[in-house]
């Protein structure tokens, strides 16, 4: 069970195994890998676009990968720099995001904005209702074959091992923390339902904490 659970959450489908749940060593059976600012820079420096775009999109705003590759430019304000997350792409099917929390309005880097407004200019796909990230025909990429045959070989290139898909969430989640961005903010970035996730906090982030804090992880990862 603890195998079709796992299965469950490397597409997306839930968050965390409830096997976990049951009462067994205390002992982390692996450290969950996060790249630091050094290593994703090298790792960039090895994809062609617009999967290095992609992946600086994907880095600057933890998303999930379904829900990166289910973007499109309707969900972009250039004029405001929000990104407004609200569907995945998974197996094949377009979803609305996983829980009402996922589904949100978050902050984007000016050097993020940039960006896609480079990609955007070389882009068959430049309309509104266009995918950001649109696969031959115009449809949303798969996630599964993003990793398998871009980011992971670049990542073996880049002489930095391999990993898998939610490590850039938990590289954000990581920077985040040692930028001194505070518990709530984290929660809010992350967009946890559940709010023991990030930590037992209540109360909902200013507009203004939560755009230094991606303002922040941009500096990092975004200006090169």
């Amino acid at each position: 069970m603890h195998t079709l659970f796992q299965a469950a959450i490397r597409w997306e489908m839930i968050e965390r195994n409830p096997v976990d749940l049951v009462r067994q060593s205390s002992k982390r059976m692996k450290t969950p890998r996060v790249l630091t600012p050094a290593e994703f820079k090298v790792l960039i420096g090895q994809l062609a676009e617009p999967f290095k775009t992609m992946v600086i999109t994907i880095a600057c705003l933890g998303l999930r990968v379904s829900e990166l590759v289910g973007l499109k430019w309707a969900d972009v304000d250039f004029e405001n720099l929000t990104v407004n997350v609200q569907r995945s792409f998974v197996r094949g099917v377009l979803y609305p995001t996983k829980t009402d929390a996922s589904a949100s309005i978050l902050p984007m880097d000016s050097g993020l904005a940039e960006l896609l407004l480079r990609h955007k200019a070389a882009t068959p796909y430049p309309a509104d209702s266009d995918f950001i990230f649109a696969g031959d025909g115009g449809g949303p990429r798969w996630p599964e074959s993003i990793l398998a045959d871009h980011i992971k070989p670049a990542a073996v290139k880049a002489g930095i091992g391999t990993f898998g898909s939610h490590t850039f969430r938990g590289t954000y989640s990581t920077l985040l923390h040692a930028l001194g961005t505070t518990p709530v903010v984290q929660k809010e970035l992350l967009r946890h339902a559940n709010i023991q996730t990030t930590l037992n906090v209540y109360t909902q982030a200013v507009s203004a904490d939560k755009r230094d804090a991606a303002s922040k992880v941009g500096d990092v990862l975004c200006r090169m």
